[in-house]
């Protein structure tokens, strides 16, 4: 009787009667019947693409892509993420950005981040955040924010408990330049959770070709360097969590990370020489350069729920970081000179944090929070070149250097967030003290000590108009530290016409950035705008200039910059199958050298200013289409601007990216096919980028062979439904080191 009376009001239900509505029943039989009505299915749209007053987030997973392009091909289509021709990834027009892996900090991806990216399959992500105002909470360091991927896994939480089991997934990938392969497994037995994600990847770039040309103007001497490399690349990286509730208000989580990257470099360069007045002559040599970079991270915390609601908390944590590296070159000379030249760089970083946050609800919708954190940075470097005769003569007594930068923060922040109805806010105050020393153990410079403090305000505000809309406004003044490859006095003179060296003295940077941002969505129409405007008074720049016949590139606090930034992003579902997708940027960036000129030496022993402006643009317009049999198609056109620094120019490059994808077995098999290919020179992309200074004039053609062909597999296997308490360390630490444009080993030599 019961399930009779159940099914007829569920019919009345479905039908669409209301409440009010009146049935008269004369009599009811009660007859037992195996028809059992049909599930009711209520579909949303998902936003590919959510922008907040502080950060944005694309949902890679969302994206038909995923499953056949690497992390670096979906940062194109990130809102506020541009991607040059060499691969080179800015963040609102800035490279002094930091990069996280759920949540936590890598340091060898944040030194070579397009490198990484460029190995990583996309399907290994969930999402990509874009954190433009992270916040007191987070560290000052990272001038224009944080760029945080989160790894592809199920979260859950206290409910994952029941959902106990085991879930994967293999992967793997064979393409015209590489190949590669990763696993992921997750398991939940009651209160303990593990999981593990590990994936491997080979790449090999053939026949990239560099012409640069520097002509010097105090002599009329014109330099000509050609050089066709082959470029090897093993990638592997892995991560490790697990977390247990030790009752229902006290949960332990660790994790454990590493990641490994080499890459191998191999040519023969020719070397033109050509005086005002005598006779060209030529000599060329053979060149093999390779580079090792590990980091391995890991992670504890423990974390306290004062209330079952779990919104009063106390967090302890503690990480550890470690990331040695390794940079070594030998040049075998032939008959230009009697003797070859080797050299190694052995940087290397050993990190620790320790760290506490507070949060607790002082109304509703209202909510305080404070911590503290302290971080002891142990930057080494060791560093030798030598030449060794060819006659097996006596070896010259090698260079040394030895060098040790130590720097200690103590930080402190408050943050106070509420929401109120349709308005909400987000204010805080963070305070961070470094102590910094620096100790020459081998080598030329003086040791000295400095601490210094500053106070780092943020602010945002949003608006929410409707469930479907936001505005956002913010503030922040966001650090910019520099790291040991920009302090390290070491010389590199692995390039016979010019060398390299960092600037102990370097100061940290100081960059406001102001932002506001318009999102609206609906089932089919997707509309994101943003409006960036930052300025930094003593940018960290490199600059070049010539002294005794040699180009010297070094750095310093030399560069004021403004950057106004316009982006957008626009998804439209045109058709039941047909989905377009816009993802535009154009900015105005204006470098000039700061007043106090003193820091930018020209090669006569004076003083020299200089200063640079421009329009710069970045666009990916792409059409993904559901063909018959559910085949997925994918294709993009990717185009960037010229762009501009303080001494100079980069020109931009067209792409284009084609995908086609299958899912098989209940989407628990998927295959697709990929492609990417330079629009113009036969398939390449073809950079050129000038530089000048009061003494010379430096020019650089490089042909990239971008043409590669992919195939990728991948089956998920295991209990559908599992999901795991995936660790995610409290510490975020921004606190990373400024990549040097000398760790991106694809580019040339600076000659």
């Amino acid at each position: 009787m019961k399930k009779q009376v159940f099914l007829l009001m569920s019919a009345l239900w479905l039908s669409g009667l209301t409440a009010t509505a009146q049935v008269n029943i004369d009599s009811l039989e009660a007859v037992y019947d195996s028809l059992e009505l049909k599930g009711v299915t209520v579909t949303a749209a998902k936003p590919m693409v959510k922008m907040e007053a502080d950060k944005m987030t694309y949902d890679v997973q969302a994206d038909a892509d995923a499953n056949s392009s690497t992390v670096l091909d979906m940062l194109r289509k990130v809102p506020m993420v541009t991607v040059d021709g060499q691969d080179n990834i800015t963040v609102n027009g800035s490279s002094a950005f930091k990069v996280y892996v759920d949540g936590k900090p890598n340091p060898m991806i944040s030194q070579n981040p397009s490198q990484v990216f460029k190995m990583m399959p996309a399907a290994a992500v969930q999402k990509i955040e874009v954190i433009t105002n992270p916040g007191a909470r987070y560290d000052a360091e990272g001038a224009v924010g944080v760029l945080n991927l989160i790894l592809n896994k199920q979260s859950g939480g206290a409910a994952a408990q029941s959902l106990d089991g085991l879930t994967g997934t293999l992967r793997a990938g064979v393409g015209t330049k590489g190949a590669g392969g990763g696993v992921y497994v997750s398991a939940q037995q009651g209160k303990l959770s593990l999981s593990g994600n590990v994936l491997f990847q080979y790449q090999q770039m053939k026949d990239t070709k560099v012409n640069i040309e520097r002509e010097s103007l105090t002599d009329g001497t014109l330099m000509n360097y050609e050089q066709c490399s082959t470029q090897r690349v093993p990638f592997t990286m892995g991560n490790f969590s697990l977390g247990y509730d030790l009752d229902s208000l006290n949960t332990l989580s660790a994790s454990v990370g590493l990641t490994a990257f080499r890459a191998k470099v191999s040519d023969s360069p020719l070397v033109t020489m050509r005086s005002a007045t005598g006779n060209p002559f030529s000599y060329s040599y053979d060149m093999t350069t390779r580079m090792r970079n590990t980091s391995l991270t890991a992670s504890a915390d423990w974390q306290h729920f004062f209330s079952a609601d779990r919104q009063h908390s106390f967090t302890l944590s503690y990480l550890l970081s470690y990331a040695p590296q390794k940079l070594s070159t030998e040049q075998l000379y032939t008959d230009f000179q009697p003797f070859d030249f080797y050299s190694e760089n052995l940087p290397k970083s050993l990190e620790q944090t320790l760290q506490f946050d507070y949060m607790r609800p002082v109304a509703t919708g209202h909510t305080l929070s404070l911590g503290g954190k302290y971080i002891m940075r142990d930057n080494r470097s060791w560093a030798e070149d030598r030449n060794v005769p060819h006659d097996g003569g006596i070896t010259p007594q090698p260079n040394y250097v030895e060098y040790r930068h130590d720097n200690d923060i103590a930080a402190a922040y408050a943050e106070y967030a509420a929401q109120m109805g349709i308005v909400g806010a987000k204010a805080g105050l963070r305070y961070e003290h470094t102590f910094q020393k620096v100790s020459y153990l081998q080598g030329q410079g003086s040791d000295f000590r400095r601490d210094y403090g500053n106070f780092v305000p943020s602010i945002s505000l949003s608006l929410s108009p409707k469930p479907t809309q936001n505005i956002g406004l913010t503030y922040n003044m966001r650090l910019q530290r520099p790291g040991i490859s920009y302090l390290n006095p070491y010389v590199d003179r692995t390039a016979p016409t010019s060398i390299s060296y960092g600037n102990s003295d370097l100061d940290v940077e100081k960059t406001h950035n102001i932002g506001a941002t318009f999102s609206s969505f609906s089932q089919k129409f997707m509309l994101n705008l943003g409006l960036h405007q930052s300025f930094t008074g003593n940018q960290i720049a490199q600059y070049s200039f010539m002294a005794d016949g040699v180009l010297n590139n070094t750095y310093g606090n030399i560069a004021r910059q403004r950057n106004s930034s316009f982006t957008a992003f626009v998804n439209w579902l045109a058709a039941k199958n047909t989905r377009l997708i816009l993802n535009a940027g154009l900015s105005y960036v204006d470098l000039r050298t700061v007043d106090d000129t003193s820091t930018f030496p020209a090669g006569d022993g004076s003083f020299a200013t200089q200063k640079n402006h421009g329009w710069q643009g970045n666009l990916m317009a792409g059409l993904q289409q559901t063909l018959p049999w559910q085949l997925q198609l994918s294709a993009n056109v990717i185009a960037n601007s010229k762009t501009y620094t303080l001494q100079g120019w980069s020109s931009g490059f067209e792409a284009f990216v084609a995908s086609l994808s299958k899912s098989l077995l209940s989407d628990r098999l998927n295959i697709s096919l990929s492609a990417i290919t330079g629009i113009h020179s036969g398939g390449s992309i073809h950079i050129k980028s000038y530089s000048a200074g009061r003494d010379f004039c430096h020019r650089q053609d490089i042909r990239v062979p971008l043409s590669q062909l992919q195939l990728n597999i991948s089956y998920t296997f295991g209990k559908k439904g599992v999901q795991t308490r995936e660790h995610k360390s409290r510490i975020e630490n921004d606190f990373l080191e400024k990549k040097s444009d000398q760790e991106q080993i694809s580019n040339p030599q600076g000659m």
